[in-house]
């Protein structure tokens, strides 16, 4: 058969039907004639053979290649689950390493707790940077946090540079979560050997955002000071109904009118006691004695009427000095 019967044959043009006969003499279905152009087809015993020969040899070579396929696969999964998977991290310098390098990584948001121990000293540059970026930094201090001097100075510092900062008097662990991608948090508090979890787990994150979250809504806000002496907002709303449930105005309460608003030093005590912070830390924080604070102390519950730190909470809230 040539090109012309196939043509007529199969209706074809002459270029498809050269094309098909090339294809058959390719596969070895069809013998060409060198010397009258003609093709002649093979005995399909021996050239369908040689056909399913070759497939098989095809088949096998994929059946040889199933296995690494397969370990390359599972590394490629492994791989990508690894990073789900919590690991521990131990020692303070990796510890230490660590957190700074998650903290300085965020581009988003950064939540922490913040408490005692500390493996490394703070720095307020670092941190002021951070915000500077656009990340939105939010830190809930244990008043243990204010044992330091220095401490008190230092957050409303970050506080006035768009850090959003609250105090409480405990908090259960150390804790940092960076654009909610990746968590880590205490499993030991030694000072000496510290171990921390991390975690880009999903699930984990969920509840350690709602952990941190939990906290942040009962902890008392703090506020920067002003240069003005004029204090800045404080959600006192959330102080009170901590310190207790609605309660009628007392004789005091309404004898006292809203003459002025409070100074930043009385802002500044009545923040500390819904934190929690014993005296000694409070007059180490404001730089003041003892005795001094208790002059004070005394000083704004007469102005608010009151005789200890629930009522001063309570009356502050219902004078709207803040």
């Amino acid at each position: 058969m040539d090109v012309a019967a196939v043509r007529e044959a199969f209706s074809l043009d002459d270029s498809t039907a050269r094309e098909s006969l090339d294809g058959l003499h390719q596969l070895g279905l069809v013998n060409l004639s060198a010397t009258t152009g003609v093709y002649v087809a093979v005995d399909p015993r021996h050239s369908l053979r040689i056909v399913a020969d070759r497939h098989a040899d095809q088949l096998s070579r994929i059946r040889d290649t199933l296995g690494p396929l397969g370990e390359i696969f599972d590394d490629a999964r492994r791989s990508q689950s690894a990073s789900n998977q919590p690991r521990v991290i131990s020692g303070a310098q990796e510890v230490g390493d660590f957190y700074y390098r998650m903290k300085h990584q965020a581009t988003r948001d950064f939540v922490a707790f913040d408490r005692p121990p500390y493996i490394l000293s703070s720095s307020a540059p670092l941190e002021q940077s951070i915000i500077r970026r656009g990340v939105h930094v939010r830190a809930i201090y244990s008043a243990a946090s204010f044992d330091v001097d220095g401490s008190w100075d230092r957050v409303r510092a970050l506080v006035a540079a768009g850090e959003e900062a609250r105090v409480m008097p405990e908090l259960p662990v150390k804790l940092a979560i960076a654009d909610k991608s990746i968590a880590m948090i205490s499993l030991s508090l030694s000072r000496e050997h510290p171990e921390l979890l991390v975690t880009e787990a999903p699930p984990l994150l969920e509840a350690l955002g709602l952990l941190f979250e939990s906290h942040w809504n009962a902890a008392a806000t703090i506020s920067a000071s002003s240069e003005s002496g004029e204090a800045t907002a404080v959600a006192w709303e959330e102080v009170a109904l901590r310190l207790s449930a609605a309660t009628e105005p007392t004789a005091a309460d309404a004898a006292t009118p809203n003459r002025r608003r409070p100074t930043v030093e009385e802002r500044d005590l009545l923040t500390l006691f819904a934190g929690g912070l014993k005296d000694e830390a409070i007059a180490q924080q404001l730089g003041i004695s003892s005795r001094t604070l208790r002059r004070r102390i005394q000083l704004l519950f007469v102005e608010l009427g009151a005789t200890n730190r629930f009522r001063a909470g309570i009356s502050a809230t219902k004078r709207g000095w803040l």
